[in-house]
C-alpha cells in the first residue's frame, strides 16, 4: 500500500506585540472602542487571551500603543530640511490625517495627557515652537495652544464624518447644512447666513491648515514678554 507523504504544516507568524497591536488597531477601526475586547482580539488572532497579555498588561496599555502606532508617522516626518513654520504644518495635518482616518484615537489623545502618544505630538510642537524663537515663559503656552486646535478640529472633523447618515455623502450634507443656514432668521444669524455658502464648498484639510497658520502668524508676530535675565 503507498504510503500517503504527510503535508508539512504552514508555520504561522509568532505572536508579538506588533501584531496584537496592528490586529487592535483592526477592530478600533471597525467597532470602536467598545468593540475592543481580548476575546475579539484573541478570535482575530487565533490565540488565547492569556497569550495576549504576555505582552500587553491590559486594554488601556493597549489603545495607548495602538494610538501611538496610529500618530507615529505624523511626528517622524521629515522636517529637517523646512522651516518651523512648515515643520508645524506637516506634524498638524499629519496629525489630523491620522484621526480622520482613526477617528478613536483622537478621543485617545484628548483623553491621556500624561501618556506617550500625546506627548510625542506635545514634544514636536513644542521643538518648533522654540525653533520659531519664542522666549521660554511663553512656550507653554504657545505649544498648547497649536495642540488644542490640532486635537480639538481633528476631533471635531471626524466626529462630523462618522455623523453622516450612510446613504449621504460628504457633499449632499454639507450642502443640507448650507441651505438650512442660508434660512436663518436674517436678524439673530446675520454672519452665518453669509457664509452658508463657504460651508458648502470647503475643503476640512485646506480649512484647518488656515487656521495653523493664523495661529503660528499670532505666535510669530506677538509681542511676549521675554525671559528674566539670569541673576
Amino acid at each position: 500500500m503507498a504510503t500517503r507523504t504527510r503535508r508539512p504544516e504552514r508555520r504561522e507568524e509568532p505572536l508579538s506585540r506588533e501584531r496584537i497591536v496592528e490586529a487592535a488597531i483592526g477592530l478600533l477601526d471597525t467597532a470602536g472602542e467598545g468593540g475592543l475586547t481580548f476575546r475579539a482580539l484573541a478570535e482575530r488572532l487565533a490565540t488565547g487571551p492569556g497569550a495576549i497579555y504576555w505582552h500587553v498588561t491590559g486594554k488601556d496599555e493597549l489603545l495607548s500603543a495602538a494610538t501611538d502606532a496610529v500618530v507615529a508617522g505624523a511626528v517622524t516626518a521629515g522636517t529637517s530640511d523646512t522651516t518651523p513654520q512648515e515643520a508645524i504644518r506637516t506634524l498638524a495635518l499629519g496629525v489630523f490625517d491620522a484621526i480622520d482616518a482613526h477617528p478613536w484615537a483622537g478621543t485617545q489623545l484628548a483623553r491621556a495627557p500624561a501618556q506617550s502618544p500625546l506627548l510625542r505630538v506635545f514634544e514636536h510642537i513644542g521643538r518648533q515652537v522654540q525653533a520659531l524663537g519664542v522666549p521660554h515663559a511663553a512656550q507653554f503656552t504657545a505649544a498648547s495652544a497649536l495642540l488644542n486646535y490640532v486635537l480639538g478640529v481633528g476631533g471635531q472633523n471626524a466626529a462630523n464624518a462618522r455623523g453622516h447618515q450612510p446613504d449621504t455623502n460628504r457633499s449632499e450634507f454639507l450642502g443640507t447644512v448650507s441651505d438650512v443656514w442660508a434660512n436663518l432668521d436674517p436678524d439673530e444669524y446675520a454672519f452665518t447666513r453669509n457664509v452658508a455658502d463657504q460651508l458648502r464648498d470647503h475643503d476640512d484639510r485646506a480649512e484647518f491648515l488656515a487656521g495653523i497658520d493664523l495661529i503660528v502668524a499670532g505666535i510669530t508676530s506677538r509681542r511676549w514678554p521675554t525671559d528674566p535675565a539670569p541673576s
